[in-house]
């Protein structure tokens, strides 16, 4: 896991240029004014991205809560009946706090948000960690309602969550995971996180402290063939069409 740069390019303009540098000050990245061999942060139609300028017509990866995919899925997603609500638990007035520990471009969370959950994301990276923030910023301006159902915190989980002193019904987990089958943007996305972040080596290691925290449950989302997380069988398993949800029921 490595820090990147923020390119900031003198065609942008001031106000651009001076967003981009608050953001390098405030998470501690170095600035390049000269064009990236490689990974670097910038300004992609007003969002903060991951872009990289090794391949030229390459888009930046971007959190977007407001993106025609999510807003769909919030709108015209099963609700309360899709596979994700069940394994947390949301049904009726129930609607737990939820902490996602691996929260990535924040889908998952937006979903468990507009299901009513409240949503704490927690990412070791401090990369991603802007990505999220920077999202969470956009949203704010044009759904409040929704942002104020998200905190991020900027940490690492697995050390994390044995000192959060702060009542966590439910613990998700999505661990990055190879697939098998990978649409054009996943491939992008996987690829962009695998350098950024590299491969997943203490994924095992979130499991224990996630069950101890947990008030009610972990929900770990799994691609359909692989093992359980750690290695340890679920309570039960939720599945979709692509994924498993192994559900583990705290006994504390």
């Amino acid at each position: 896991m490595h820090n990147i740069p923020v390119f900031i390019d003198e065609t942008q303009s001031e106000e651009q240029q001076k967003q981009l540098k608050r953001i390098a000050e405030y998470w501690q990245f170095s600035v390049q004014n000269t064009l990236p061999a490689g990974l670097a942060l910038t300004l992609e139609e007003g969002k903060l991205a991951v872009k990289d300028f090794s391949e030229a017509k390459q888009q930046g990866v971007f959190v977007d809560f407001l993106s025609g995919s999510s807003v769909y899925r919030q709108q015209h997603g099963g609700g309360k009946k899709e596979p994700i609500a069940k394994a947390v638990g949301v049904k009726g007035q129930e609607v737990p706090v939820v902490l996602d520990a691996t929260p990535g471009l924040g889908r998952d969370a937006f979903v468990l948000a507009s299901l009513g959950c409240r949503v704490v994301m927690m990412e070791r990276s401090p990369v991603v960690a802007a990505l999220l923030a920077d999202g969470l910023h956009r949203l704010s301006m044009q759904a409040p309602e929704m942002e104020e159902k998200f905190r991020l915190i900027h940490d690492n989980s697995i050390e994390c969550m044995n000192t959060l002193d702060e009542q966590i019904d439910v613990v998700y987990l999505d661990p990055m995971f190879p697939h098998r089958k990978k649409s054009a943007l996943v491939k992008k996305e996987m690829r962009v996180f695998q350098q950024l972040l590299g491969s997943d080596d203490d994924a095992d290691s979130l499991l224990a402290p996630a069950r101890e925290l947990a008030g009610k449950r972990v929900v770990v989302k799994r691609p359909a063939y692989a093992e359980p997380l750690a290695d340890v069988p679920p309570a039960m398993a939720i599945t979709s069409k692509k994924h498993r949800f192994d559900v583990y029921i705290s006994t504390h």
